[in-house]
This record gives structure tokens, sequence and C-alpha cells, in this order.
């Protein structure tokens, strides 16, 4: 896999699909184009990723609901801007059998036109409110750019949270919350960097009064979009008449917010982001195997003592909620098994051969930073303690040092794609991201061959300069916004 040694892949193409077909990650050889094959090694850890964000979302207050997987065409035109914005993405089913059916049905792009239309039925009073609810579920949509695995499919897999609140000001707390939700599983226990932006308004979800996104920088420069969270306020409520009586017995809307982390997306960029050029590094707990003993074996070695070892250590870690394996293949050289297992991501190898017999040790080699080195068998639970703990802590150090380099401050249009040319996420003065900002932002993909206006930070307050301009028009600047090209 080409990559130099600070990790940093040249190819990363090349390298994430060798990864997804060496690794056993996923099968492109369904016989429908934009559908992905999970296999059993990535679906354990997108599994586990599931769960975590699941609890915290309970923890969070939100509900779990299961909807059906079809939309009647009629609750997608009740709100228009929802229904311009997915129908070239959308999935019609349109007969059973031999007959068609009155109306078309959509495979859902999302869910909103679903659950609001329950929430009409659900919601009577402000006792019930705030009604904070999700599910966990495939979405279908017609993507026409590049289909990618994990990346860019035309089936994925996500959580989606639909909530409404009595007032504005609670639905906006919310939109922070999914923010801060998004901080503390997918960065810190996904080691995933990422910048939440508050989307120019050309470029938000249909149906939104506001989109933020969370932008991730690939190994390659281009930009993939993670968990988004919309701010809807009555504009679904209004569509689908969803009324509560607050404390005077006055009818009012409630207002929505949607939240939607693509778990299989995120996947793919936890894959990407942490892997090296030897292989996946994952996440010590999302691993499916966490722990690999491999028993060296020697022709002029009585390997019975070895065998009875690795079980014994084993056995061990096993009792201590490890995930652990014995690889006891004798074909193989041990550097072919070395390799195979660096380029799974399984986080610990231990080996045990002779010497460590008579030494009472055994060689441990940790995947975050790549290490070996000889421990007293005393120590393994001690040490694998402390790895585990550590981590995440490297990789997530790792790729936040690696994000901040793919940035730079660029203030004149030829230097924007001369930037853009080099793969960089160039930071710039623009006129506005309200819709008389759009021609600037169109010129500027034009000219770029596809970068994007990706929008304003919401972390930190980033103000142009009082007399700085647009890097487009010329015009007084009054943003500082985010341009890149992305998946």
């Amino acid at each position: 896999m080409p990559a130099s040694e600070d990790m940093k892949i040249k190819d990363f193409n090349e390298w994430f699909n060798d990864i997804v077909f060496k690794a056993e990650l996923a099968d492109l050889r369904y016989n429908i184009k934009g559908f992905v094959v999970f296999r059993p090694w990535s679906v354990y850890s997108i599994s586990k990723m599931f769960s975590i964000y699941e609890n915290k979302l309970n923890e969070t207050g939100h509900q779990q609901v299961m909807m059906p997987a079809i939309i009647p065409e009629e609750n997608f035109l009740k709100e228009s801007e929802h229904i311009e914005g997915f129908t070239p993405e959308v999935f019609w089913v349109t007969e059973h059998g031999t007959e068609k059916f009155e109306q078309r049905y959509a495979l859902r792009p999302t869910s909103e036109t679903a659950f609001y239309f329950m929430f009409k039925y659900w919601l009577q009073s402000y006792k019930e409110l705030p009604m904070k609810t999700y599910q966990r579920a495939n979405v279908f949509r017609y993507d026409s750019k590049a289909t990618k695995p994990f990346f860019r499919g035309r089936e994925f897999y996500w959580f989606e949270t639909h909530n409404i609140f009595e007032t504005f000001d609670e639905s906006y707390a919310q939109v922070l919350q999914d923010m801060e939700i998004t901080e503390e599983v997918m960065h810190l226990q996904f080691g995933i960097p990422f910048i939440f932006f508050k989307r120019p308004q050309w470029d938000k979800f249909p149906g939104a009064i506001d989109t933020f996104a969370a932008d991730t920088i690939m190994p390659n420069g281009k930009i993939l979009q993670l968990p988004s969270t919309h701010l809807l306020g009555q504009k679904f409520t209004k569509a689908f008449d969803v009324k509560f009586k607050d404390k005077d017995e006055e009818l009012k809307y409630p207002y929505g917010t949607c939240y939607g982390p693509a778990i299989s997306r995120i996947y793919g960029a936890m894959i990407g982001i942490h892997g090296d050029k030897n292989g996946l590094r994952l996440p010590f707990d999302l691993a499916p195997v966490q722990i690999i003993i491999l028993p060296l074996y020697f022709s002029d070695v009585n390997t019975a003592e070895i065998e009875k070892l690795c079980l014994e250590v084993a056995e061990n870690l096993d009792r201590q909620g490890y995930k652990v394996k014995i690889d006891d293949e004798k074909e193989k050289t041990p550097k072919e098994r070395f390799t195979y297992y660096e380029m799974k991501g399984v986080p610990i190898r231990l080996e045990i051969g002779p010497k460590d017999l008579e030494n009472g040790t055994v060689t441990l080699f940790r995947r975050d930073v790549n290490e070996k080195k000889i421990i007293p068998q005393a120590d393994i639970l001690e040490a694998i303690t402390e790895i585990k703990t550590e981590f995440i802590e490297n990789l997530r150090e790792q790729a936040d040092e690696e994000f901040s380099k793919w940035m730079m401050d660029v203030y004149a249009y030829d230097d924007l794609k001369k930037a853009i040319d080099e793969d960089k996420i160039a930071r710039v003065p623009l006129c506005s991201t309200d819709m008389d900002g759009k021609e600037c932002a169109d010129n500027i993909k034009a000219d770029t061959k596809g970068a994007e206006v990706r929008g304003t930070r919401v972390d930190i307050k980033e103000a142009p300069a009082e007399d700085a301009i647009c890097i487009c028009c010329g015009k007084k600047a009054k943003e500082i916004v985010y341009v890149g090209k992305g998946y």
C-alpha cells in the first residue's frame, strides 16, 4: 500500500480500495450499482458504534421508535421545499405483483414526513413536550455522484432523531446538544476530528431554516460530511398540522429539529483517518479482535508448552472481558501472520515463542504507535489495561494533528485556486452565506473544478478584518468561510 513513513497516504483512493478488499470490510459485487454488502469485520465495529451512539441518545432523553420503510407520496407533497430537494434521489415503489398502487410510495430517503405525520396523533398538550424520538434505520437515495463503499452509497445506515419543542429556543438548544453528542462520541470515542459548520443558505437541508454539519478531512484533502443537525422551525409542524395546547389552552405549533449520524459513513471516515501504510488501525473498543495471540513455531521445539501458555493467557484475558483470539496457523511464517493482523487493525499482538517459555516473558506489539516490547508474563494484564486507556487517545491526537495541517488562510482569488489544486482547505473572506452570496460560491466552484463553500465555523467566531473584501466579487466581506472539495 503506497504511503510514506509519516503515515501520510500518497494515493488514498488506491489505499482505501485495497484495504476494503484485503481486510474483507465490504463486497462490491452485489448486482445493483451503489449497493454494498458489508462483511463481518466491518459489521462488528459498526454495530458497536451504533450501540455507543444509541446509549448517548438514550442518555439525552431520546426514545426509540421504528417507522415504516415506505412513505406515501402524499406525505412528501405536504412540505414543498422538502419534496423539491429530495425528489431527484427518491426510489419509488409503484406496484405490487402485477398491479399498480393508487399512489407512489418512497423508500425513505429520510423520515421527517413519516415522523411528523405521526406527531399529529401523538401530541396533544404542552405537558408532552419536548418529544424526542429516534430510529436506527437504513435509508435510500439515488446519489448521482460516484459511489464509494462507506462514503457514498445508495443505501446507508444511520440514526435519525426527530424532536419537537414548545419554543424556538429549546429547539436551538437541541441543535447545540447534537453538536455536543457528536464531539463526545465521534471525536472522543472514535477519534475522528471535525469542524461543525453552519451551512450556507443555498446548501441547507431541504425544509430547514438552518443546517449545521460536521466536516472531516480525509488523507487526500477531500472533505467528508459526517453528522448534520437541522433547525426546522415550524415548517414541518405547520405542513402536517402538528399542534399542542399550551398552559392557556391556546393551540400552537411546536418547533422541530432533526439529527442524522450516518454510522456507515462515520466508519468509513474512521478507517480512512486512522489507517496507515500497513492497513487498518481500529480503536480498541471497536475492534472485532482486540488481542491476537501468536504461538511461534520452530521445527526443533516442542510446541505443546507454547500452546499451553497461549491458552492460559487467552483464558485469563477472556475472563477480563477482552476479545481474544489464538492463531495457531503453522503453514505461514511469523512475518506473514504479523502482517495479516496489522492489516486487519487488531490493536494488540502477543507473540509467544521458546525464549518466552525460558524467560517468563511475552513480546507485545501495539498497533496505535506500532511499537514492540518484551514484558514479563506477570505484567500482561496491567500492560493491556494501560494500552486500552491510551489507545484511542493516541489515535485521536495523531488524527487531530494531521487534520490541522490541511487548512490555510487565503485572501487572493488566484491563491485560492492554487490552494485547491494542492488539495488544501482554504479559509477565505466571503461577501455572504445568505442567498446573495450564492453567485460567488457558484463561481468559486466552477473556477476550482468542484470546490464548495462549506460554511462558517460554529465552535469559534471568525470575523473578517474591517477592511476585508470578498475573495470573489470584491465587495465588503461579511463572513470567514472554508472552501474545499468533498465526496
